[in-house]
């Protein structure tokens, strides 16, 4: 979502109940996460069927592709664009801010820079059903000067008031949703349900006093977890030691499994089945770009072809998305992916009923769904990506390959990583891949 040079198409959004492991003696911590669509968030429809609520993730992951510009991806003088729907989070976060400490649910955002929520005074908000910060009640809020080091480091998305010294910032939407307010500094405070609870003062937030669009009434804001100066890891670095991972249950299933994501020691990805592969640092942005060299289904290897994202030499040519339900691949490459998995396939054809997905087949049962283990070949990182992985149903006895084409992209998205330990280290730089059964974790 928001991020401080114009983007956002990443989206790891988080509804979470907090329990920290020994996070005050530097082991780290882990959260439970809850997708948006579990009986457990408030996002919640209970009069949606399963198949209903399928339609609708993959309707959002389309419509954050197809409003994505890449000529958007540069840095403005005083406003942070991002070319994604507002409202299109798939997981959402609970925490608190300020002392005595008032209870947040916002959206967390890979591809953000900045933790901003709404606050009083409300100039022009959004309809907000939990009740607004107000910063005046809170003994340890404080507005940043425009003379601070925190607001000339995000200089792209802050600028300074006109009225006094207070350094403002402005997020703009690419549905012209948008978000302006005071860059403040504010405690955070991340608590257990067992009462225990994490503080982590002076942690800059954007307060909110204009929010208009499509958010959605039931939050408040962004988390960014992005790799910007103001992002919720980069300032929890030196707590964290810059690692995070999440570990993504099988969506949709019956089981409605929770997932972790881990911060610091609990973080660290190894062992038996470990792959990793570098992170591309692209200046401005704070995206996770990974370098994809091909897709092999089966022993028939399918080469990625150029991509509007990577570097000279082909580095950093697809994001990593655990908001984006999809995996999204230029034309060329779908279509070439696409003709070998149906080659591999004898079953019957059938269309989507919601006409998302192209390449759909008729089962009675998931064991019948016998298609050969795909491949994603990124540099220096085989990942197996297993049938639950790769396809999704629908409809009652439809399933389809969850792979898309758009002039968007690309994204491998949060289906490609269920069950899959997906870990960053931002001090060596790198993404790491263990096979693991999420539902166990």
């Amino acid at each position: 979502m928001p991020h401080s040079s114009s983007l956002a198409i990443v989206l790891l959004c988080l509804y979470i109940n907090i329990s920290f492991l020994n996070a005050l003696d530097g082991g780290g911590f882990s959260v439970e996460i809850i997708h948006r669509d579990s009986s457990r968030s408030p996002y919640y429809r209970p009069t949606e069927t399963q198949f209903q609520r399928v339609a609708n993730a993959l309707r959002r992951s389309i419509n954050r592709a197809n409003h994505f510009n890449k000529p958007n991806l540069v840095a403005s003088t005083n406003t942070a664009e991002s070319t994604v729907i507002a409202s299109q989070g798939e997981y959402l976060m609970s925490y608190s801010v300020g002392t005595p400490p008032f209870q947040i649910l916002g959206i967390v955002d890979t591809g953000s820079d900045i933790i901003w929520l709404q606050c009083q005074p409300c100039e022009d908000c959004y309809n907000q059903t939990t009740p607004i910060f107000d910063p005046s009640q809170s003994k340890t809020y404080k507005t940043l000067p425009c003379s601070s080091n925190i607001c000339q480091s995000v200089q792209s998305a802050a600028s300074c008031s006109s009225n006094n010294d207070e350094c403002e910032y402005t997020i703009t939407y690419g549905d012209n949703s948008h978000s302006q307010g005071d860059l403040s500094v504010e405690t955070l405070t991340l608590g257990s349900t067992d009462g225990s609870s994490v503080q982590f003062p002076k942690t800059v937030i954007g307060c909110g006093h204009n929010n208009k669009g499509t958010f959605q009434r039931e939050g408040s804001g962004i988390v960014g977890l992005g790799g910007g100066p103001v992002s919720l890891i980069s300032q929890l670095s030196s707590s964290i030691g810059g690692k995070f991972s999440y570990c993504l249950a099988p969506l949709f299933s019956q089981s409605n499994s929770s997932s972790k994501l881990n911060f610091g020691d609990e973080a660290v990805v190894s062992g038996r089945g470990t792959v990793s592969t570098p992170i591309v640092p692209k200046n401005g942005l704070g995206f996770y770009f990974l370098t994809l060299e091909a897709f092999s289904v089966g022993d028939n290897r399918i080469e990625f072809g150029s991509s509007s994202f990577e570097s000279s030499g082909g580095e950093g040519n697809i994001i990593i998305d655990s908001g984006t339900t999809l995996t999204i691949l230029p034309e060329d490459d779908y279509l070439n992916l696409e003709s070998a998995v149906a080659d591999a396939i004898e079953l019957e054809r059938v269309e989507d009923p919601s006409k998302f997905l192209r390449l759909c087949y008729r089962t009675t049962s998931s064991d019948e769904l016998n298609v050969p283990v795909i491949t994603a070949h990124f540099k220096g990182a085989d990942v197996e990506l297993n049938p639950i992985s790769t396809f999704i149903e629908v409809d009652e006895g439809v399933v389809c390959f969850a792979f898309r084409s758009s002039k968007i992209g690309p994204i491998f998205g949060n289906l490609a990583q269920q069950n899959l330990l997906v870990g960053y280290d931002l001090v060596k730089q790198t993404v790491s891949f263990k096979p693991t059964d999420c539902t166990q974790e």
